[in-house]
């Protein structure tokens, strides 16, 4: 009886012994892992196996998409499992249901190249998945959304993921109505996209208004944008006056399709307009004398601020330039005003480490720098012709990096057109020299008559030789193919067509390879 006993004392102490732990240790993994696994805090991989179905649940998303993958070697898309569904469906559901299209580099799903929506409503959730991943992959190229039901605010957020990719070029969205003609946002400062696409975007004249600004003003111009194609949407004669407005002072779009509009004949003549000589409008004077204003004002400021340093440094401001020493003699050092000298950009002011080094290097005597020597011990002597040498080699090359990252904010801070030495004074105007760097225009499908013709040609003869349109597309407008302005603008065109001049040379060499052989035929007989 006693051993029974015992044997039930120990089988009740231990028995909440092993009860207890075993909630503690399954419960709290799970509300960790719950409260730090987050939308905001998840970290992209890269990876686009992982990553679009990972950022899919924590946003709990009811049906998640299909993830395809494409290698550029597979002609193909292969369906990726995800979200724990198999494919048990047909081939026609299959392709009708939503799914993202992924091409990948070589197979390798930490480097895709394109993203594509095609045909299927998104919704907020999945353009918040695709712009957290799009700051995260450094090798997308492209980006497609077609009939994707997009919104105002959807393409707000993608623009805002894609001006903070560092490789995304081309943006394609097609079939994408929007209210508020929200399209610009993707050209907006600091937007490196080289191509964009909008066709079929019913694009009107205010969405074309708003492009036209985000393609240059008085002060801004895109210097990124390549190609944009605005076809088969309804901007009228207004917004092909906004477009022109926009080229005015852009100088790096190469390719513009306005195809398929209802674009009529005082829309195309301000387009032509833009190709021949540009005469500046009053607000655009007024604009350039206030640019001119500023920065004369900036170059005293800068002579006043540097010769103060020189005269209390003792120093010969050698380095300025004759401007800037007469504006210099020409004032005192009390007419600084520090608070006008803080307005200044950073490139018009020294650095305190610049301003220092002249101070102690140039500025002492002679007596200072003997004391210097006396005072330093004798392990630690001045340095031999070796160090100088290699001490002159480092300063070189600092200074060689200096010269590159000047050249380097050169190449991306464009000068304005509104100041520069282009502009010429004629019977009280000021001309600037139309947009020659614009090599394609497609206006075929819209309203011109033959009144707007004229116009066209007397810009293309104004263009240098070598520079300006290279092709020009009116075909499908209301004019005979057989009038004379026509026949005029398709002879000149011939000409700068680079595929026709390659026709003719190979005409030529053909010809010549005949004679030849013809040659060698007579002299065999």
């Amino acid at each position: 009886m006693a051993r029974k006993k015992q044997a039930k004392e120990k089988s009740e102490k231990t028995a909440p012994e092993v009860e207890e732990p075993a909630p503690v240790q399954t419960g709290a993994p799970s509300n960790e892992t719950s409260a730090t696994r987050t939308f905001d805090d998840y970290e992209c991989s890269g990876n686009v196996m992982t990553d679009f179905p990972g950022l899919c649940a924590l946003v709990e998303m009811k049906d998640v998409p299909t993830l395809k993958t494409k290698s550029n070697t597979n002609a193909e898309f292969k369906e990726v499992v995800t979200g724990g569904r198999q494919a048990h469906k047909k081939a026609v559901s299959d392709a009708l249901k939503p799914a993202l299209q992924v091409e990948l580099e070589n197979g390798d799903p930490f480097s895709p190249k394109s993203m594509k929506v095609f045909g299927w409503k998104v919704e907020e959730q999945v353009i918040r998945v695709l712009s957290k991943m799009i700051s995260s992959i450094h090798t997308l190229h492209s980006l497609d959304f077609w009939q994707a039901g997009l919104t105002d605010p959807m393409v707000i957020t993608l623009s805002e993921a894609i001006s903070l990719s560092l490789s995304l070029r081309v943006v394609t969205l097609e079939g994408n109505p929007l209210l508020e003609h929200s399209h610009h946002h993707l050209l907006s400062e600091g937007s490196v996209l080289t191509h964009l696409y909008l066709r079929n975007n019913q694009i009107g004249d205010e969405g074309a208004r708003l492009l036209g600004l985000a393609l240059s003003t008085n002060r801004y111009a895109n210097w990124s944008l390549v190609s944009l194609n605005l076809s088969f949407n309804h901007i009228g004669d207004a917004g092909a006056v906004y477009i022109a407005k926009g080229l005015r002072f852009n100088r790096t779009l190469l390719f513009l399709s306005l195809s398929n509009n209802q674009i009529g004949d005082s829309g195309a003549t301000e387009l032509a307009m833009v190709l021949g000589e540009i005469v500046l409008t009053h607000e655009e004077t007024v604009e350039r004398r206030k640019m001119l204003l500023e920065k004369t004002y900036c170059v005293k400021l800068r002579s006043r601020f540097m010769s103060k340093l020189f005269r209390q440094a003792k120093l010969q401001p050698q380095w300025l330039t004759e401007e800037e020493k007469l504006a210099s003699m020409s004032s005192s050092p009390a007419d600084v005003d520090p608070s006008s000298v803080a307005k200044l950009p950073a490139d018009h002011l020294p650095s305190a480490a610049s301003a220092a080094s002249l101070s102690s290097g140039k500025g002492e005597s002679k007596s200072t720098a003997k004391k210097r020597e006396s005072s330093k011990p004798e392990g630690k002597r001045a340095p031999g012709k070796d160090q100088k040498c290699s001490k002159k080699d480092g300063q070189d090359n600092d200074e060689r990096g200096q010269v590159t990252d000047q050249e380097q904010k050169k190449t991306v801070e464009m000068p304005n057109l509104l100041v520069s030495d282009s502009l010429e004074h004629r019977n009280g105007d000021l001309i600037l020299p139309g947009n020659s760097s614009l090599a394609s225009l497609n206006l075929a499908g819209n309203r011109i008559t033959e009144l707007s013709l004229p116009q066209f040609l007397s810009s293309l003869q104004m263009q240098d030789g070598g520079k300006g349109l290279l092709r020009l597309c009116l075909q499908r407008n209301h004019f005979a193919a057989e009038c004379e302005p026509y026949v005029k603008i398709q002879e000149v065109m011939a000409l700068r067509d680079p595929l026709n001049k390659k026709r003719e040379e190979e005409e030529e060499e053909e010809g010549e390879g005949s004679h030849c052989s013809d040659g060698e035929t007579k002299g065999e007989k």
